[in-house]
């Protein structure tokens, strides 16, 4: 699915600049310090709007995957309103808005949580980097690429809605998983997240994760619903990753900016976050990964889609 070289990566309303001399410095940056992209597992999380825990998701699976021994690095893609760092209970010195200005090196700003996962913590409240550039995309690619300990598992804790940021960390993330509740309007929502992304974009597999659920029967229940909607109107595989329940437990531990995981590890939450990163490792490096970019690799250098909204 990955491009030519020549093809820019865009986003909306900002023309490509000098990519011949972006290409350039992104393989310099692989010849210096080259990463095997097919040992890393990049996922992108989404979901069609807010309120769903779709960020409390990604802090638990990091946390419930590293004690599975995966190398876990978690990216706070929210460029606006990010909150990993609070949900773990850390009090990053930087953020990516370092990063993407060049007044810090990528290594310099992770911070490291439970179970030694790094994160990539995002600004709250700018306004700057609402929409990658071409050349603040090809200067992340760098970034990663100069890593000298790459994680074996990148979580992109994607912005909700459908903003220009979450279609471009959707297409170019191996994998797309999409985090719904039971409330319709999430439903809703997810169902216009991967409509774009499949009818625009050309992605044609998905997987979806229920939270809040008040059993486990509900949780697929949820997914039969939207899974009936994707069979009859979008050309796509929709995957059922599984199902979080409503737990106390995570509001206790969100209170006190831990995740569930890692305070309560016998907690329903808990035990749900570990059987889903089983099933993550088992489809890793599946026949269904469709990202060109990854972050790492060869590969960043092939992703020449054009990402657009409206």
């Amino acid at each position: 699915m990955a491009g030519s070289l020549s093809t820019p990566v865009l986003v909306p309303g900002v023309p490509a600049q000098r990519p011949l001399d972006q290409a350039s410095g992104l393989r310099a940056a692989m010849t210096s310090n080259p990463q095997d992209p097919s040992r890393i597992q990049v996922i992108a999380v989404s979901s069609g709007k807010g309120g769903v825990g779709k960020s409390n998701v990604v802090a638990n699976l990091a946390v419930a995957a590293a004690r599975q021994g995966r190398k876990v690095l978690i990216m706070d893609a929210d460029l606006a309103l990010g909150n990993v760092d609070i949900l773990l209970g850390l009090t990053p010195q930087y953020t990516i808005e370092d990063v993407l200005s060049g007044q810090r090196g990528l290594k310099d700003v992770l911070v490291t949580g439970p179970e030694g996962i790094r994160l990539l913590p995002a600004t709250s409240g700018g306004q700057a980097f609402t929409q990658l550039t071409h050349e603040q995309q090809l200067h992340l690619q760098s970034a990663f690429l100069q890593l000298a300990s790459p994680p074996d598992l990148l979580l992109i804790d994607c912005a909700a809605g459908i903003s220009a940021n979450v279609l471009y960390f959707s297409v170019v993330a191996h994998e797309t998983l999409v985090v719904v509740s039971p409330d319709p309007t999430s439903l809703t929502d997810a169902y216009a997240l991967v409509k774009i992304l499949s009818t625009r974009y050309h992605l044609r597999t998905f997987r979806m994760l229920v939270n809040k659920v008040k059993h486990t029967q509900e949780g697929k229940d949820v997914f039969r619903k939207l899974s009936l909607v994707t069979d009859r109107f979008l050309n796509i595989s929709l995957d059922y990753l599984g199902c979080v329940p409503a737990d106390d437990y995570v509001t206790m531990a969100v209170a006190q900016q831990r995740a569930v995981c890692d305070v309560y590890p016998r907690a329903p939450a808990s035990r749900a976050f570990s059987s889903l990163v089983k099933t993550l490792n088992d489809w890793r490096g599946d026949s269904s990964w469709h990202g060109g970019f990854q972050l790492f690799g060869p590969a960043a250098l092939g992703a020449t889609r054009t990402v657009t909204e409206g």
